[in-house]
């Protein structure tokens, strides 16, 4: 008899959410609820007395910083997402870099070359290998339709037994979004990432593993690489964010640069939501820094695999009438 992977070993009874078996894409990475308690696990093992993180980035991270009563130093990027490292790293700091939108990996090896104590925050990144021997974390429901979850991988593993996740409270906007759309399930949407909030390290829960099992990762990056090279093909003269590009990536989103504040407002009202990354930028800068300017004006395209081409053509269709 196949064992349950959840430990459960009944016989009978009702059938339970049929979903399909295969193998995760980090299967020997460490499984845990959140990203932003896989850096608090980094952290504690690494027993950091300090942490330098980038300005541009969400303020999730800092729940750990301040849990552990860590210090913290923001730094800069230069305009094209490059840290700016005018300053000397003491022993017992690391340093966070974040692999925007999936294009900086040739960054990320360069700093792995020179920094010692260095953190590659995969958030954005989900198909980016980690680099040997760097603390490097992912978050899966960037990515895919998942509440939580998070890989790991760090060169020293902690002893400690974590409890394992529970998440199917947390499914009701995923599942709104099949029978009513993703607009009936935005609330639900805002009320899981209140509740991912102050959780403690545990271990991923076996619903998360099983839906990450069964998901074809080979035509999701597929057609994450074919949107975006769609759009950057066609926009890439209007996009004044300058980034190489060899046409492997298989990026979270295509970020397109403008000076127009008001596109994700004209998009927005088209039904293409576009997010802002991160609204706390604003709160940690003031208007003439470039961080400031990229929270204020990067519009983020969706290109993941949901969308078709056609989508990809409708959005470039309805992105042009502004430009």
């Amino acid at each position: 008899m196949q064992k349950d992977r959840t430990g459960l070993e009944s016989i009978g009874g009702y059938f339970e959410l049929q979903l399909t078996e295969g193998e995760e894409f980090y299967p020997n990475l460490i499984k845990l609820n959140t990203g932003r308690n896989a850096l608090e696990y980094i952290l504690r093992q690494k027993k950091y007395k300090k942490i330098y993180l980038p300005y541009f980035t969400c303020d999730v991270l800092l729940e750990p910083v301040e849990r552990l009563k860590i210090a913290r130093q923001f730094y800069s990027i230069d305009p094209r997402l490059d840290p700016i490292i005018d300053f000397e790293l003491e022993n017992d700091a690391c340093f966070l870099y974040t692999n925007y939108f999936g294009l900086k990996s040739e960054t990320t090896q360069k700093l792995g070359s020179k920094i010692q104590n260095l953190i590659i925050d995969n958030s954005q990144a989900f198909f980016s290998k980690p680099l040997p021997g760097v603390d490097t974390f992912y978050s899966c429901r960037k990515f895919f339709g998942v509440p939580d979850g998070a890989y790991l991988q760090i060169n020293k593993k902690s002893n400690r037994k974590f409890p394992v996740d529970v998440s199917y409270h947390r499914f009701l906007h995923l599942i709104k979004s099949i029978d009513m759309g993703v607009e009936k399930g935005y609330a639900s949407f805002l009320a899981n990432n209140k509740d991912l909030e102050r959780n403690n390290i545990k271990t991923m829960s076996y619903l998360t593993q099983k839906i990450l099992a069964g998901i074809d990762y080979k035509e999701c990056a597929r057609i994450r690489k074919r949107n975006f090279n769609f759009l950057h093909e066609h926009l890439k003269e209007h996009n004044l964010f300058k980034f190489s590009s060899n046409g492997h990536h298989s990026p979270m989103v295509y970020p397109f640069l403008t000076n127009d504040r008001q596109l994700h407002l004209h998009l927005i009202q088209k039904r293409i939501y576009v997010p802002t990354y991160w609204p706390n930028v604003f709160e940690w800068t003031d208007a003439t820094m470039f961080e400031n300017y990229l929270a204020r004006c990067l519009v983020p395209l969706p290109i993941d695999h949901r969308y078709s081409l056609q989508d990809m053509l409708f959005m470039l269709n309805t992105l042009k009438q502004f430009l």
